[in-house]
């Protein structure tokens, strides 16, 4: 199947403006989440899909490549839809524009589970402290036996009724879809009641009735939700 990995990346973040192009240790960190996919798979399987040309310019600079598309997009995954109408793949993997340090591993796991099932994939880890456990920019994931996911949320689940955290699992956010379910997902022209309430646009796809493959991997990643996350991930790529 042809595939490819993208990195949907816009500039008018509402917490943090321009993120993608934020320099860590002197490098834009959309140069450094290409770099980590180039690690995984041919660097001519990678794109940054983004509607802003200041980021269009650079990673052009930076020797990547750039499939453009409209300020309209949702989600990330909107972005990809509208990407693949360019790159006409059968299907793409979405790696996030802030995780700078992603596993390349991670990302070739998923793309070796999609190519076993064929169905939409996701992957995720465990967590290791309460503190992850009760935040709520982390999206926890709940896992059927099958490895099928049963639910996403921002709270903190599963909590036991005296309110202790036990064990739970975190979202990695490196996802596989199929051209079909990239279509099914734009073609809805809003976000779904779940997705619009955790803001968690893999919900769309399960509220819609769509099985979503999970794959655990070892650990995952440090993202860049706002500016004092760049001094963190500059001390993780020094240590």
């Amino acid at each position: 199947m042809k595939y490819a990995v993208v990195i949907p990346a816009r500039y008018k973040s509402s917490r943090f403006p321009g993120k993608p192009l934020a320099k860590i240790l002197g490098k834009p960190m959309i140069q450094r989440v290409w770099e980590q996919c180039c690690k995984a798979v041919d660097s001519e399987k990678v794109y940054v899909a983004t509607d802003s040309h200041e980021i269009s310019r650079v990673v052009k600079e930076f020797g990547g490549q750039v499939v453009m598309t409209s300020s309209d997009c949702l989600t990330g995954t909107d972005r990809l839809a509208e990407a693949n109408k360019t790159l006409d793949c059968d299907f793409l993997v979405n790696v996030q524009g802030d995780e700078p340090v992603i596993d390349p591993k991670n990302i070739d796991t998923v793309i070796s589970l999609y190519q076993e099932t064929g169905n939409i994939t996701n992957a995720y880890c465990e967590i290791t402290s309460e503190d992850e456990f009760r935040s709520f920019t982390v999206p926890k994931v709940v896992v059927s036996e099958l490895g099928k996911l049963l639910y996403m949320s921002r709270s903190p689940i599963p909590l036991s009724k005296n309110d202790e955290f036990i064990k739970s699992y975190k979202q990695v956010c490196v996802y596989a879809f199929g051209r079909s379910d990239l279509e099914f997902f734009s073609s809805i022209k809003r976000k779904t009641p779940l997705e619009t309430i955790e803001d968690i646009e893999i919900l769309r796809f399960l509220e819609s009735g769509y099985e979503v493959s999970m794959i655990e991997v070892p650990s995952g990643s440090l993202a860049v939700d706002i500016p004092e996350d760049v001094h963190k991930v500059e001390e993780y790529i020094k240590s």
